[in-house]
């Protein structure tokens, strides 16, 4: 912190005493208000504070704060300090508050919204971006995504030095990862299809054989891969097959955890003793973490489009379980809610299904199409109150899954 120019350290100060002061109001955790003060008073602050650090980018549509977290647990064997944005406040204001708040960290995992990416890998000179999927997400903010993954292609090739790690069972993400110089594929799967149907290179249609692609036209092809996923093992890079047992549930987990082991290797860690620090992560910024509320103990699932609605509904314990739906369209969520038709909601048939969030008349209407039966809610208490014993499935988007954490107090 000493080797900042004055003017940076004079606004990290004011921007950590923001953040403090945010938290004893109780307006939040404080890891926004700060960095934009911050920034504010030194605009190129984050640059700044990413200074003599070993920064690792993780962006994406889905995913971006479990692999964030994972790749924390999994660094932990150097034994360093390490920043990060561990509850998602994924723009320049996040990150420099989650930087200022750790001075003496050598090692920095910071997740970046997708849209963010070319400035904060200018800025930050990162040593290893992590690029996850692209699927359509907030289209009244966000890029299409073919244009995000123009960016990100352009911005991996003004970056010589930064080391790619890139899930190759993604078309655009492989296309966006294509001319780095230094490239870790994964393959981490790709369930959502329904964004990746042409060639990034030529627009002819893709052809798909098990989980592999390649593009009936031209020579795009999946590029070949060092770890992958299997089941529920992990293959390394020298081909040897070693057991998970992560305590995060589904396949999309399984998948973040194998982009941190390559993440992992990157910086020398091995694969045993990083794999021990992925197991002990049980929930991430309260997803998967289980809460009692007067006799009921309820699982909190985030969803934001219709790729993570898809991997939460994988995740769902079985009928009859009952299970909450609630959906909001504020900004960080996005305000049109027609990708709620783009989801599947047959599977959720025979259970009872509570549905609430401020656009909850949208999902009831979604609902009824695909013959679910369901019943309104005006909160988590109402559902907690009619399941009234046993346990309760909960699945929001981002400010409906903020809001029920609120509700239901610390412990969420």
């Amino acid at each position: 912190m000493n080797k900042l120019p004055l003017r940076a350290r004079l606004a990290t100060s004011v921007g950590g005493a923001a953040s403090k002061v945010s938290r004893l109001a109780g307006r939040g955790d404080g890891s926004v208000i700060g960095g934009v003060i911050g920034l504010r008073l030194e605009p190129g602050l984050l640059a700044m504070l990413a200074q003599d650090r070993d920064v690792v980018l993780v962006t994406g549509t889905n995913g971006k704060t479990t692999t964030t977290r994972l790749v924390t647990a999994a660094l932990a064997p150097l034994g360093e300090q390490i920043a990060s944005n561990a509850f998602g406040a994924n723009m320049e204001a996040g990150m420099a508050s989650a930087l200022g708040q750790a001075p003496d960290a050598t090692i920095a995992v910071l997740e970046c919204d997708e849209k963010y990416i070319p400035t904060v890998l200018k800025a930050t000179h990162a040593r290893v971006l992590v690029l996850l999927n692209l699927s359509r997400d907030q289209m009244d903010r966000a890029a299409e995504i073919w244009l995000l993954a123009r960016r990100w292609r352009e911005a991996i090739d003004a970056a010589p030095d930064c080391h790619v790690v890139a899930n190759a069972d993604d078309p655009l993400i492989a296309w966006a990862a294509a001319k780095a110089p230094h490239v870790t594929w994964v393959a981490a799967g790709q369930r959502w299809h329904d964004d990746s149907w042409c060639c990034p290179r030529c627009g002819s249609h893709l052809r798909r054989t098990g989980g592999d692609w390649r593009c009936g036209e031209c020579s795009f092809t999946r590029p070949p891969v060092r770890w992958a996923l299997s089941g529920d093992d992990v293959i390394d890079q020298a081909g040897r097959v070693r057991p998970l047992d992560l305590a995060l549930p589904g396949r999309a987990n399984r998948s973040n955890a194998v982009v941190a082991l390559a993440v992992a290797e990157v910086f020398g860690v091995d694969v045993v003793h990083a794999l021990r620090g992925l197991r002990d992560v049980v929930s991430v910024a309260g997803r998967y973490t289980t809460v009692e509320r007067r006799g009921v103990a309820i699982r909190l699932l985030l969803a934001k489009n219709p790729a993570g609605w898809l991997e939460a509904l994988d995740v769902l314990r079985p009928p009859p379980e009952p299970v909450m739906l609630a959906v909001n369209a504020q900004v960080p969520d996005g305000r049109d809610t027609s990708w709620l038709w783009d989801v599947d909601y047959r599977r959720l048939r025979g259970r009872q299904v509570f549905v609430g969030g401020e656009r909850r008349t949208d999902l009831a209407v979604r609902l009824e199409a695909d013959d679910v039966t369901f019943e309104l809610v005006a909160g988590i208490d109402e559902a907690v109150d009619r399941v009234g014993h046993g346990s309760l499935e909960v699945i929001g988007n981002y400010t409906a899954f903020q809001q029920i954490r609120t509700a239901l107090g610390r412990a969420a």
